[in-house]
């Protein structure tokens, strides 16, 4: 059997919310969390989901989100499975809920998301190494392979090891968000 989560428009999202008759909880990344996110909305990420610690009063709403909707509806069987009754899911998501008009909490100094990071610094090191290939040697294109490769293994393994070493970066340890 396929769970469904209802949809809720982010106006109806609200008014829930406001009346205390509905919980939203955030299945983004902690990283992403901690950019942006409504206010009141617990932090239960999908990828520790199944040891996330979701307590919700006995008829109360609860309300999934993620950044566009897209992850929640991909996991809703895992997401409706943890909670007795009907559950829904924000249409469109954080990005929905933005763009109409209502407000996220937002912390700008927290570190922008790591995927985001890799997305970059994978994207860089391939044109430079393009770039390179073509204006010094030929061997420069070594490197926007090896990134093709680090990029392909890290989709066919779930291990990225550019996403484990921007994680240490300064700007990215716990003390900086």
């Amino acid at each position: 059997m396929t769970a469904k989560l209802s949809p809720l428009s982010p106006a109806e999202v609200n008014a829930r919310l406001v009346a205390g008759q509905a919980v939203l909880v955030d299945i983004r990344e902690a990283d992403e969390f901690a950019r942006s996110h409504v206010a009141g909305a617990l932090s239960r990420p999908l990828s520790l989901w199944e040891q996330a610690h979701l307590s919700i009063a006995p008829g109360g709403d609860v309300i999934f989100t993620c950044r566009s909707g897209a992850r929640t509806s991909g996991a809703c069987d895992r997401l409706a499975a943890r909670v007795e009754g009907s559950a829904y899911v924000l249409d469109g998501g954080i990005d929905g809920w933005a763009r109409s008009g209502l407000p996220l909490e937002v912390n700008r100094k927290a570190p922008m998301e790591i995927m985001r990071q890799v997305q970059i610094a994978a994207g860089l090191l391939v044109l430079v190494g393009v770039l390179l290939g073509f204006t010094v040697s030929a061997a420069w294109f070594g490197m926007a392979a090896f990134v093709g490769a680090g990029l392909t293994f890290a989709g066919l393994s779930g291990f990225c090891g550019m996403a484990k070493l921007l994680m240490l970066m300064p700007w990215n340890r716990q003390g900086a968000a």
